[in-house]
């Protein structure tokens, strides 16, 4: 019974070529019917063609805060460059396709497609080989509209981005421009009483043993100056990014990184090298080799915390976009950098104390001169550094206009090879179509012969 199944359900091939022959004609027009209604419609789908624009990304900002212009398009510094994925889909946004909609004609204004379809139907946006050049290629009904799409996309993009980097930078240099008013009054006070004390005790230069005990203190007067430049950055950054947040209402909890152990530890090992560091060049040149491994050792830890913290926060955003995560983390990182410099002030304060405690056989005259110099120092040290953080973030902002560059700008294809419709593939798959109903109908000629 199984043996007579499955002779009835096998076909004998050389039967079925019989009915093929016997039945060439229908067979044969079934595949040349099919092949013809292909190339038809081949020729009666509007041609479009394609031009292509190719970028280049760039690498650029400042430590700390680089990656969250890889989602808004702006940067506010950092060492890690924008994604190329963020890229791409800036390029898909309302912002940057608009405009391109609204300067286009439609023959009916209500069927005008929003960016997101206008986006699947007219682009084709990758990035190429897993490298930071992003290809952008546009279909249109003419080669001048393919043309104009492409080259429109990347124009709108840079235009988006050099306003939103303008704006970010803006706001860090403002913030930094109030400190340095504050800055600028705490040394110029400091210098006064200096100079007020020196007229009114005739005190102008300490005794030999006062000047050598100022130099040996000069090293921790410098880092705490150092230290208080950091906060008072770090603090700027800070609010930059809270603000941003705010803007965006991400609703996004404030994270508070310093309750992190790992960065607590971190942190505690920075303070510690930044105090070693100090004793150290006060007995070396910075070209002892202990001074340069002490400093590799202390930019170590920083970047071990920077990434640490870039850890936690991506640990605790999983529900947030890109933006508000990088936003998030650049906010972390200023904390924890402005909490690292605030320990590390602390400590080189109190080795400095205990210095100071030292030396209280000097005369009291010349005791008040030192602790009103040191204070003139540091507090003329702060506003240096300000100043130099805020003439380095103007010269950014002029640097950073624009984060990718055109390679190659979008070509005008020409008028004799459209992209589509791609008749030869048309026709061949009309083809093959035909050859399967054809052997459709051979199987069915040959079942009714065969009942």
């Amino acid at each position: 019974m199984i043996n007579n199944e499955e002779r009835e359900e096998t076909i004998d091939l050389a039967k079925l070529a019989g009915v093929v022959k016997r039945h060439k004609k229908p067979v044969a027009g079934i595949i040349i019917g099919c092949t013809v209604i292909a190339i038809v419609i081949s020729l009666l789908l509007p041609k479009q063609w394609e031009s292509t624009t190719l970028v280049q990304t760039r690498s650029a900002g400042k430590d700390g805060m680089a990656a969250a212009d890889a989602a808004m398009g702006f940067n506010i510094g950092g060492s890690s460059s924008p994604s190329t994925d963020s890229y791409i889909e800036l390029m898909k946004s309302r912002t940057v396709l608009n405009p391109i909609i609204d300067s286009m004609e439609w023959e009916d204004e209500k069927k005008k497609p929003d960016a997101e379809a206008f986006a699947k139907k007219y682009l084709k946006i990758e990035n190429t080989k897993k490298t930071n050049l992003i290809t952008v290629k546009a279909t249109g009904k003419s080669p001048e509209e393919a043309q104009m799409i492409s080259q429109a996309v990347v124009d709108n993009f840079l235009a988006m981005e050099t306003d939103m980097n303008k704006e970010t930078q803006s706001m860090l240099i403002k913030f930094l421009d109030e400190r340095l008013v504050t800055a600028k009054q705490e040394s110029d006070e400091a210098a006064q009483k200096l100079a007020d004390f020196s007229k009114d005790r005739k005190v102008y230069s300490p005794e030999d043993q006062a000047k050598l005990a100022l130099e040996q203190l000069a090293a921790y007067d410098k880092a705490i100056s150092e230290m208080q430049a950091k906060q008072k950055s770090a603090q700027a950054q800070y609010d930059v990014a809270t603000n941003k947040l705010g803007e965006q209402k991400s609703g996004a909890k404030a994270y508070n990184i310093n309750d992190n152990s790992t960065v607590q530890s971190i942190r505690a090992q920075i303070v510690q090298k930044e105090v070693e560091l100090v004793g150290l060049e006060q007995r070396y040149t910075d070209n002892h080799p202990s001074v340069i491994t002490a400093r590799e050792q202390l930019n170590e830890l920083q970047n071990s915390l920077s990434e640490e913290v870039n850890a936690a926060v991506d640990s605790n955003a999983a529900t947030l976009n890109p933006a508000q995560a990088e936003l998030l983390k650049s906010q972390a990182l200023a904390q924890a950098e402005a909490s690292a410099a605030s320990a590390s002030e602390t400590a080189l304060q109190e080795k400095r104390d205990a210095k100071e405690t030292a030396m209280g056989d000097f005369p009291d005259d010349v005791m008040t001169y030192m602790q009103l110099k040191r204070d003139s120092m540091i507090k003329d040290a702060v506003y240096q550094n300000l100043v130099k953080e805020s003439e380095k973030d103007k010269i950014q902002e002029a640097m950073e206009s624009m984060d990718i560059q055109i390679i190659d700008p979008a070509n005008l294809p020409r008028e004799d090879r459209p992209a589509a419709p791609r008749k030869k593939l048309i026709a061949a798959i009309g083809f093959v179509i035909g050859c399967l109903g054809a052997f459709g109908y051979s199987l069915v000629k040959y079942k009714k012969e065969e009942a």
